[in-house]
């Protein structure tokens, strides 16, 4: 199947020939649906903290934050290409719609028009005013979100990346330490590390913290090969292979080289401005509060097990009312420790208002336990589709992780990932169509066998940034 050329090629990307024809397999099976038996709800796999359990959470995290070694992961690779795609259809191919007009009656009101301004005049055409956005001039459409003006404040405008150090200052601070890492794109890394160069000090003194700001690309060894249609390896014109980046799930490498006691997770373009951040500040430490109280209440019944002490019965009550895990009738001691002892999460879920994103499910797997995954709608076998519209909450990626065992050592997290949960999509290269193949998501199947705890979180912790016009929203005023 592969000449000398191609091995090279695999063998440069940090692949074998072996697990390259593996991925081509997978594009000719396909993926399997996930098992969905429901979906979670609320006293059913989704947490609902009283006022009181928020506070003794909160208390708990804040108690011993500076105890731990903390690190906020913010995956920021991704182009701001769909951000702009109507405005590329626009200056492209004359295409004008609702959204344009939103765009060019409000431009006034972004914060990036203070920049913009330096590269257009009274006279601009709105064509020249949305090229200036995109093109020559602001340069948005060749940039990462994390490099958009998202915000203005009376000291000055900030861009997604700022918007996480304060973040970070206020809820992932352990003494006067704060640890942010970035998974950028190769190409946009230094523009992360100028923008950081000069601004970094000011939020330093600002907060009175050190930052340690800490980057990582993803790896080439978890680039996946493209198919043509009828799933034989796409070919560029000059007749090598085409090897994509297979999606955020490969990301769980980065995450598994971090060495840290607790690791929040949130995209790049979550952000909101200052006047609106404290639900945002108050449920991080919430749901950390939540994963600390848990995983010291897993360690005791994990080496009380390993004692030998008689506590089977609690422990396997414990994983179906506190870990939403629930066990075969019958299992033993070495199945029970075993499930005890896995990563943890605990992930904030929003109240459904029509927001994109997958969703909190219930999932009976081939071993027969239930438990819960986070699942998207490609996932999702037609005939369950229903029960994903019927769901009371989605997920807007906000989770905290703990990844150490009870004995203080690190979880391999590659050992806990679901290889069949990956899928596959249409994309095109050259004007020709091709075949993707993306690895298991991050807080998807690559978290497929961790120990997952759901809480209800407000719709104020997720100002998400899919489209341009969405600065506009209050949350971003």
């Amino acid at each position: 199947m592969f000449t000398n050329d191609d091995i090279a090629c695999i063998e440069a990307h940090g692949l074998t020939a072996e697990r390259v024809e593996k991925q081509i397999e997978n594009f000719r099976n396909g993926f399997p649906f996930l098992p969905i038996v429901r979906a979670a709800a609320p006293s059913d796999g989704i947490t609902v903290l009283s006022k009181e359990q928020l506070a003794a959470a909160e208390a708990l995290y804040d108690e011993h934050a500076s105890e731990m070694r903390i690190i906020k992961f913010v995956p920021a690779s991704g182009a701001a290409t769909r951000m702009f795609k109507e405005l590329f259809e626009f200056v492209n191919e004359g295409r004008r719609g609702e959204g344009i007009d939103k765009l060019l009656d409000n431009i006034e009101r972004f914060a990036f028009f203070p920049e913009l301004a330096k590269y257009i005049t009274p006279q601009s055409t709105d064509e020249e005013i949305v090229s200036r956005i995109i093109a020559g001039g602001l340069g948005y459409g060749s940039k990462p979100k994390g490099l958009v003006t998202f915000h203005a404040y009376a000291d000055g405008l900030r861009k997604p990346v700022e918007e996480h150090l304060v973040e970070g200052a206020l809820y992932a601070r352990s003494g006067d330490r704060v640890a942010i890492h970035f998974t950028v794109s190769p190409e946009h890394r230094s523009g992360f590390e100028a923008l950081l160069g000069e601004r970094l000090g000011r939020y330093e003194e600002l907060f009175g913290v050190k930052f340690d700001i800490s980057f990582s690309t993803q790896r080439p060894s978890t680039d996946t090969i493209a198919v043509d249609m009828d799933n034989r390896p796409f070919r560029t014109d000059d007749g090598g292979l085409l090897f994509r980046p297979a999606g955020h799930g490969a990301l769980i490498e980065n995450l598994d080289s971090l060495d840290a006691d607790i690791i929040f997770i949130k995209n790049i373009d979550n952000v909101t401005t200052d006047r609106r951040k404290g639900d945002t500040v108050l449920y991080k430490k919430v749901l950390a509060g939540e994963l600390l109280r848990l995983q010291r209440r897993s360690y005791e019944l994990i080496e009380a097990l390993l004692r030998g002490d008689e506590r089977l019965d609690e422990a396997v009550e414990f994983l179906s009312h506190e870990l939403c895990c629930k066990l075969p009738e019958g299992s033993d001691r070495r199945t029970v420790i075993a499930m005890l002892d896995r990563p943890m999460r605990v992930c904030g879920m929003v109240r459904n208002q029509g927001e994109p994103g997958g969703g909190p499910f219930w999932v009976r797997d081939e071993r027969g336990v239930e438990q819960l995954q986070i699942a998207e709608s490609s996932q999702i076998a037609p005939e369950d589709i229903g029960l994903m519209q019927s769901a009371t909450h989605f997920n807007p990626v906000d989770l905290v992780c703990g990844v150490r065992r009870h004995d203080g050592t690190k979880f391999d997290l590659s050992r806990y990932v679901d290889p069949k949960t990956g899928f596959i999509s249409k994309k095109s290269s050259g004007g020709r169509d091709l075949r993707a193949q993306e690895l298991p998501g991050l807080w998807n199947g690559a978290m497929s066998d961790w120990n997952t705890v759901f809480v209800d979180v407000p719709i104020t912790t997720f100002s998400p940034v899919k489209v341009v016009q969405d600065l506009l929203r209050p949350e971003h005023q």
